[in-house]
């Protein structure tokens, strides 16, 4: 399963590689990263039948995570399947904007990886 890590924090990759580091090995999930709204775009463009789900943070320079989305649901027929919005801010508003936007879920930073690794494991099955 193929899943685009959308944050400006560089360091997530590391993080996402180390914690996933066995379902990597295994084939089972294979992650690609973009470090900007604008950067995901490009990469959905070129790749956008491959990927299955987007993580995407919400506070990025540039192109937010909700405009991204925005961007996911309007240009692509098949979008992919699963979008997953990630904040270090769980205010009600980015809730209720990222939903109504056809967010699928909505996580808070600092991430707990047991619960995300859960999530993708049902839609892995």
């Amino acid at each position: 399963m193929q899943i685009l890590v959308v944050d400006d924090e560089t360091d997530v990759r590391d993080l996402f590689q180390q914690r996933f580091r066995r379902e990597i090995r295994n084939g089972e999930l294979q992650f690609n990263f973009a470090f900007s709204g604008e950067e995901a775009l490009g990469f959905l463009r070129a790749h956008h039948s491959e990927v299955l789900i987007i993580l995407s943070d919400i506070n990025m320079p540039g192109m937010s995570g909700l405009e991204l989305l925005g961007y996911v649901k309007e240009e692509f027929e098949m979008p992919p399947t699963t979008m997953m919005m990630i904040t270090a801010y769980g205010d009600d508003e980015s809730y209720r904007q990222a939903m109504a936007l056809g967010a699928n879920d909505f996580l808070v930073k600092p991430l707990d990886f047991s619960v995300l690794k859960s999530k993708l494991s049902q839609l892995n099955s």
